[in-house]
């Protein structure tokens, strides 16, 4: 098995991978699809919905050289024609091993997949992760008004009513 139909089974372990037709055009409605492939087996209809759900929500679409049952036994369900990769990264891996292998037809697609992953990277970058850990003597909103190390001192006894 390639490397790439192994991302594919990592992308499925993960719950990142919309298996079928109707799953990944539900897939795309959402935005949540990155890159939609389907195989060279696929039927004319399958290959021009998949093209226009790509569209609709600026995911790549990738017409592979894999066939139905390859990607069925990968993804452990019959012979779907199509899959929705859900993860930014592992769609820029999958369509860049695809490039690997056949950079003429592929190349396209793994540049304008890797410039959205950037983008995607540099947008998460930029929202808000959390507050970072607090010094010692700090004040901190969870505290109530408490330093870490006035906590510390009162962590585990019990209030009494009075």
């Amino acid at each position: 098995m390639d490397r790439n139909l192994q991302l594919l089974g990592i992308a499925k372990k993960a719950g990142l991978l919309a298996i079928g037709g109707e799953s990944t055009s539900a897939a795309a409605r959402s935005g949540s699809a990155k890159a939609i492939a389907t195989t060279a087996d696929a039927s004319d209809g399958a290959k021009r919905r998949a093209q226009n759900d790509s569209d609709f929500c600026g995911a790549v679409y990738v017409a592979t050289e894999y066939r139905k049952f390859e990607f069925g036994r990968v993804v452990g369900r019959g012979a779907p024609a199509t899959l929705a990769v859900l993860d930014a990264g592992l769609a820029e891996g999958f369509v860049r091993g695809l490039a690997e292998s056949d950079p003429l037809r592929y190349g396209a697609a793994a540049k304008a997949i890797a410039e959205k992953a950037v983008a995607e990277k540099a947008a998460a970058g930029k929202a808000v992760t959390g507050k970072a850990r607090a010094t010692p003597g700090e004040k901190t909103s969870f505290g109530a008004g408490k330093s870490l190390a006035e906590r510390k001192k009162t962590n585990g006894k019990r209030r009494t009513a009075k």
